[in-house]
């Protein structure tokens, strides 16, 4: 199956359930460290560990996320377990995740589809 490139921002690189993101802040919302680690905390209800300037997660059909703040931008690497079939781990993992997004950057996921359509058709540089 063929995905058209037109859904995915050109900052995002998706290559075997692995991906790079990046997301701007809305105004408002400190791109701090500190700030997202405690966002990670409370909608994954889990610690993060430290990897350098990166904080790193495991959740539900998450096998890692590291997340951290570059440029005033919240940059997202994922990397997704493959082997989880649970349809409700599933919806789960992804519900928080777009939970975790919207609390940290401010953008609801419309929002962000919307901004990542424009990066794509070149509107906004």
């Amino acid at each position: 199956m063929k995905v058209s490139k037109a859904f995915y921002p050109t900052s995002c690189k998706h290559i075997l359930g692995d991906s790079i993101s990046e997301y701007k802040f809305k105004r408002g919302f400190k791109p701090e460290t500190e700030r997202i680690k405690n966002v990670l905390e409370e909608v994954f209800q889990v610690e993060p560990q430290n990897d350098g300037d990166k904080l790193v997660i495991q959740y539900g059909a998450i096998k890692e996320l590291k997340a951290w703040v570059e440029n005033k931008k919240l940059f997202v690497e994922t990397r997704s377990d493959l082997s989880v079939k649970d349809q409700d781990v599933i919806l789960d993992t992804n519900k928080k995740f777009r939970d975790f997004l919207e609390e940290a950057t401010g953008y609801t996921a419309k929002e962000r589809l919307k901004m990542a359509k424009k990066e794509v058709s070149g509107e906004e540089k």
